[in-house]
């Protein structure tokens, strides 16, 4: 384990986690997208992409929201 995660203060692993889940959830927007422009609705799979990316998106916004502000400190 890189020594800057593995020595990382608790703020800095949840702003590396909300940093992580709002990269989730720019994914899941990208698939909602894929998924809306198909021709044939059966061909993919259906996943909930929506809720996946509310969940992701706000969960992630929440912990760098907590970490902000001792990130911005130190």
């Amino acid at each position: 384990m890189p020594d800057a995660i593995l020595f990382a203060s608790d703020a800095d692993l949840l702003a590396m986690w909300g940093a992580l889940l709002l990269t989730l959830a720019a994914i899941c927007s990208m698939m909602e997208r894929r998924r809306l422009r198909r021709a044939q609705i059966n061909r993919i799979g259906w996943v909930p992409w929506t809720g996946l990316l509310l969940t992701f998106a706000v969960i992630g916004f929440g912990l760098l929201v907590v970490a902000l502000p001792v990130v911005l400190t130190d």
